[in-house]
């Protein structure tokens, strides 16, 4: 299932706009911000989806019945450019444990590059609902890669992507790669991708934008 929260007037589609734009994008702390705000919008859309349990609660004055999440999921992203994203996920699934993983191009021409896992760093997976954040899902071979890189630590029992924007190519790529119940929480999906791999209209690289341009 694929869902697209642009199609929906809110709040998010402010900070997806902000994202975008040239000007704001100057901003890296706003840019970090935005990253992370529509991030927190999407973990709270996404837990709607997740299984909760009865829990009795004690407050100052008696008990109180509350819904509460059953099992953490594990968090994980994609360093450096998922790091903003992956912040915004922690804020509200703030007991969950998180994975760390380097993936990055080594590009043989302009337009040829193979995609290379370098690091891992992740709790057991098994039998867990596994989110997995990235702000932008060009061809999706990054997703996919790391997705089996993380099986070492287990089979989840759930996965759930989450990118800023998408394109219609990587979601096919990685619909066709990974479980048949692969979930995915997508800020905009442009249909367009270069020759390069880049996502048109797109933002630019988002690790450069959050983080500094890289040597």
């Amino acid at each position: 299932m694929i869902h697209n929260l642009s199609k929906t007037n809110s709040i998010f589609n402010v900070f997806l706009s902000e994202i975008r734009d040239v000007i704001i994008q100057k901003d890296a702390m706003r840019f970090r911000k935005n990253m992370e705000r529509m991030s927190e919008i999407m973990a709270y859309e996404l837990s709607k989806t997740l299984e909760f349990k009865m829990a009795s609660i004690t407050t100052p004055l008696g008990q109180a019945e509350t819904a509460i999440l059953r099992d953490q999921p594990v968090l994980a992203t994609i360093l450096r450019a998922g790091l903003a994203m992956h912040q915004g996920l922690l804020n509200y699934f703030d007991k969950a444990e998180c994975a760390f993983v380097s993936a990055y191009r080594k590009h043989k021409t302009a337009e040829e590059f193979d995609i290379h896992v370098e690091y891992l760093a992740s709790p057991k997976i098994d039998n867990k609902v596994l989110i997995l954040s990235d702000p932008m899902l060009a061809t999706g071979s990054s997703m996919v890669l790391v997705y089996k890189a993380m099986l070492k630590q287990g089979k989840p029992s759930r996965t759930i992507i989450v990118s800023a924007i998408a394109t219609p190519q990587a979601l096919d790529y990685v619909r066709e790669h990974l479980p048949d119940n692969t979930e995915f929480w997508i800020g905009a999906i442009d249909d367009e991708l270069t020759a390069q791999s880049y996502i048109v209209p797109g933002l630019g690289d988002a690790g450069d934008l959050a983080f500094g341009e890289k040597c």
